[in-house]
């Protein structure tokens, strides 16, 4: 399916998803990523999720795809009642996790990170989808880490000039070699684009050594969203050597983000990223998920959290 062609079912299918537009009244903004329930397939997601409170989806696969656009369910005909399926559950879309890494030198591979990004970015549009992840992704060896900024910072910029019209924002996770405000800062701003912005994984920051009042002070105006998660390091191993844990049980600041955020009017979601894909020893998401909803709602409650507008 080509652009034209989604932004054709885009509009056909705008009635239908109006109510999966707006954030769910009356639920805290609680997201989940499918990355942490691989198994499960696409009505088992949209009714667990629901159920247990969450307001939005962030899109990273169903099932054994990962590329979201060859997925049956946003695919031609079957994307208007996959819409449907969303607004009778109360749900919406918070985001679509595309895999595109900006850092890549080589021009083939480069062409391919940013034809997926822009797949993803019509896909959004099509879903009424506000933003499409991308990673930086790494510093090379013997290159200037001024160069690789430079390259990451163009893509970006490109992403956000094509997502501008489709009503989108790129938003750049702190991931791989991009852990630090340092880094992450010089991206954004290079990036000149109003449709580029931020996604704090605060596992990652953390991690590094940034408290999370440190990150939010540096790179606050362009959080849009936000992933969460808990671990424990393993002993006698390096920083990155981590069990995942459930949520409160580990040494991760997830409260402490949460007060930084909620009292700092952030108006994105909480979003849960369990990695039950790349981690199976984990618990099960019929575990994981319920009890980060659990609490995380006495985390918002005692920080003021407010439900979704």
């Amino acid at each position: 399916m080509n652009r034209r062609e989604l932004l054709r079912l885009a509009a056909s299918a705008a009635v239908s998803a109006a109510v999966g537009s707006a954030k769910p009244a009356g639920r805290l903004p609680l997201a989940v990523s499918t990355l942490g329930c691989p198994k499960w397939d696409w009505n088992t997601i949209v009714k667990n999720t629901s159920s247990w409170g969450f307001a939005a989806l962030e899109l990273r696969g169903i099932l054994n795809e990962l590329d979201l656009p060859k997925c049956a369910e946003f695919s031609g005909t079957r994307l208007k009642g996959t819409l449907q399926d969303l607004a009778a559950a109360d749900l919406r879309i918070s985001d679509l996790g595309a895999s595109a890494q900006m850092h890549e030198p080589d021009p083939a591979k480069r062409a391919k990170h940013m034809d997926e990004a822009r797949r993803f970015i019509d896909l959004a549009h099509a879903m009424h989808a506000p933003y499409v992840r991308v990673f930086p992704n790494q510093f090379l060896p013997g290159e200037d880490h001024k160069v690789t900024i430079a390259r990451i910072a163009e893509g970006l910029h490109e992403l956000g000039q094509y997502a501008k019209p489709a009503g989108v924002t790129i938003i750049v996770e702190s991931h791989g070699e991009f852990r630090r405000a340092e880094d992450i800062v010089p991206i954004l701003t290079g990036a000149k684009s109003k449709n580029v912005a931020f996604l704090w994984d605060a596992h990652h920051t953390c991690i590094e050594g940034e408290k999370p009042s440190d990150t939010y002070r540096d790179l606050g105006k362009y959080i849009r969203h936000t992933h969460l998660k808990d671990s424990r390091p393993l002993p006698g191993k390096t920083k990155e050597d981590r069990r995942y844990v459930l949520t409160g049980a580990g040494d991760i600041p997830v409260k402490e983000t949460v007060n930084v955020l909620a009292r700092a009017g952030y108006k994105g979601y909480y979003c849960f990223e369990w990695e039950k894909r790349w981690h199976p020893e984990i618990e099960e998401p019929e575990v994981a998920f319920p009890h980060y909803a659990k609490t995380m709602r006495q985390y918002l409650a005692e920080a003021g959290g407010k439900p979704a507008a």
